[in-house]
């Protein structure tokens, strides 16, 4: 039985949750939910439960189990945390166990493998309610939007789902499977591939950026510290959403396309042009002069980020001039797809609402842009890194087209291995600038 505590309302003290599948977001629900006197019954893959075991030894509301059988046949609320490009095997091997009557979800970032696996292996007679945290297991829940979708339940069943969740402190919103995949392709999938693709330019050209003078304050840190977030990552969390998201592929094609395009504009010095295209899609996706878009208040606060820095810009010195290349592709693609990124702020994660703040900076700030443009045709020092660029984004364009996973692990692989050792402490650094970003916009 749950221990007392008046997050657990009466007629559910004898509650259980299941988590199949302990990674870091199933590790996270287990500890926030067992905190909050809730009773949790988790498994991971069998070789793992004797470390299981030990690393949750101390807490008395959470029972390691075996299996994803022992899990689903004890369980009122299972809870799927798995890689999406393995939601189907897991739920066609545990699925079938499930205890009559109960409540099953998922926690993946693309919904429609999921549903279609708790649709074709689940008993009919159980209720489906997933969810998705739009956040990364070391940030604060608090706050954060928590996607619930009711797929096939009573509102009773959904009621509890509620019940259970609400101890996150996370916003609760409600959608259905298909709006979520739509609106994570929007935030989510061009905004990794950004990211994705610096690293990977970086790496091509054998660089640490924050190690010279280029890649120093303000939008620079926040592209050195989400670009090595992400690769310290698992591979499996951005490949899925990606690939699996039929909602994602046209947007990362036109990520791709935008970049090669406007790469294209400036190497060829087509300054009129460049101009041109880049002022219609500013119009376009953050609104005319008269009827901006944006608030009154900047989304970011350009001395906040500032304190954010891995590498030191000389006293005095002020920054280098940058095209931003990655920032003007992504809002040529914004533009291209007709995406209001204003619209998706309710269900926005700590990242998208970084690079939205960073674009909306540059675009919004007195001469940034127009300093930007001509940069990019009268400027050949970022050239090179412009160039890997370019490729890494066609790159991942095609990874995804042709849905290959290996080679997606493989790609990330080998830039994860080459950012590894610089690892420590930027993923600190990161963490705090994300803090401070979120709690300076309260």
């Amino acid at each position: 039985m749950a221990a007392p505590t008046s997050q657990i309302p009466p007629g559910m003290e004898d509650f259980v949750v299941g988590l199949i599948g302990m990674g870091d977001m199933g590790k996270m629900y287990a500890r926030r939910l067992s905190a909050a006197g809730w009773r949790v019954m988790a498994c991971d893959r069998e070789e793992k439960y004797d470390d299981l075991v030990k690393e949750f030894s101390g807490n008395k509301n959470v029972q390691i189990l075996r299996n994803g059988h022992l899990v689903s046949r004890a369980s009122s609320y299972i809870i799927y945390s798995v890689e999406a490009a393995a939601i189907g095997r897991v739920v066609e091997q545990f699925g079938p166990s499930t205890r009559l009557g109960a409540i099953v979800g998922g926690q993946t970032s693309c919904k429609d493998p999921e549903i279609r696996a708790f649709e074709t292996y689940l008993p009919t007679d159980v209720d489906i309610v997933s969810c998705h945290s739009l956040h990364g297991p070391n940030i604060d829940p608090k706050g954060q939007p928590l996607v619930l979708i009711k797929h096939r339940a009573s509102d009773a069943s959904f009621t509890k789902v509620e019940a259970v969740l609400r101890c996150l402190g996370s916003k609760h919103v409600h959608l259905t499977a298909k709006e979520h995949d739509r609106i994570t392709a929007d935030t989510q999938a061009v905004t990794h591939a950004a990211f994705l693709s610096m690293g990977k330019a970086w790496h091509a050209n054998k660089q640490f950026p924050w190690e010279g003078a280029r890649y120093v304050g303000g939008i620079e840190n926040v592209k050195i510290n989400l670009m090595l977030r992400i690769y310290a990552q698992k591979w499996h969390v951005y490949a899925g959403l990606a690939i699996l998201n039929p909602e994602a592929h046209k947007q990362i094609a036109q990520f791709a396309r935008s970049t090669t395009e406007l790469y294209y504009l400036m190497l060829e010095g087509r300054a009129d042009e460049l101009r041109e295209r880049v002022y219609a899609a500013k119009e376009k996706v953050f609104g005319p002069e008269s009827s901006p878009k944006w608030g009154s208040k900047p989304l970011l606060r350009g001395d906040v980020l500032d304190q954010f820095s891995l590498g030191k810009r000389p006293e005095d010195s002020p920054p280098l001039p940058n095209n931003h290349l990655s920032l003007l592709a992504m809002v040529d693609c914004w533009s291209a797809l007709g995406i209001v990124p204003y619209d998706h702020m309710i269900c926005s994660t700590p990242l998208f609402r970084l690079w939205l703040g960073v674009a909306e900076h540059l675009f919004r700030t007195p001469g940034l842009l127009d300093d930007c443009l001509r940069t990019g045709i009268e400027d050949n020092t970022f050239r090179r890194d412009d160039l890997q660029f370019t490729i890494a984004a066609c790159g991942w364009a095609e990874c995804v087209g042709l849905r290959q996973f290996e080679t997606w692990r493989e790609r990330f692989a080998v830039t994860q291995r080459f950012f590894e050792p610089r690892f420590k402490g930027a993923v600190e650094i990161g963490n705090a600038m994300i803090k401070a970003v979120l709690e300076s916009d309260r």
